[in-house]
């Protein structure tokens, strides 16, 4: 039986695509094969960029990843490690990870700066994963059917429907008004 009881952590923002300019954040954490904590929500600022709207979300990730770390010490007894954090877009783990300002990033707020913090702290890392591997990327946008059975089959779900994966459900005909090609969450 395994000890280590790690959290696999996942961050990712649609970079604003919907019609009210504010970008979709998610982030998902596993442990043991089964999310333990996740957010979907709409962010409270226009982003300008998708690299921007990336780093916000990776923010509000590194808040979450702290406590959940520091709760998982409390009730694991487990030493402080730095842990990591996924994210699939380069730009945002560049300007989270570079110790430089750059004008067209002077205009984010400090508070989004955070997780520079908990990088330099060495409590954080953050990691690139292909954005087909993105777990969280299921808590921002509709997805093709294949990509929400790959993604809930990674957060430890069974078929949204209530059925087993491959036996009629993602397979077989969605709900009513659904086309073929997406599933609406």
């Amino acid at each position: 039986m395994r000890d280590s009881h790690d959290l696999i952590r996942f961050t990712d923002a649609d970079g604003s695509s919907q019609d009210h300019r504010h970008a979709i954040l998610g982030y998902v954490f596993l442990m043991d094969g089964g999310a333990v904590s996740w957010s979907s929500r709409k962010q409270e600022l226009v982003t300008l960029s998708t690299a921007e709207a990336e780093y916000v979300a990776a923010t509000h990730a590194a808040k979450e990843t702290i406590w959940l770390h520091r709760l998982q010490g409390d009730m694991l007894a487990l030493s402080p490690t730095a842990t990591t954090l996924f994210c699939d877009n380069q730009a945002a783990i560049h300007l989270a990870s570079a110790d430089n300002y750059h004008a067209r990033t002077k205009h984010i707020d400090i508070c989004y700066h955070f997780i520079r913090c908990t990088i330099q702290h060495g409590e954080i890392s953050l990691a690139y994963c292909p954005t087909d591997d993105m777990t969280a990327d299921i808590f921002t946008k509709a997805l093709p059917r294949w990509k929400v059975a790959h993604h809930a089959a990674a957060l430890g779900l069974g078929c949204p429907c209530g059925g087993v994966l491959g036996s009629g459900g993602l397979d077989g005909a969605g709900a009513p008004g659904e086309g073929p090609d997406q599933l609406m969450l």
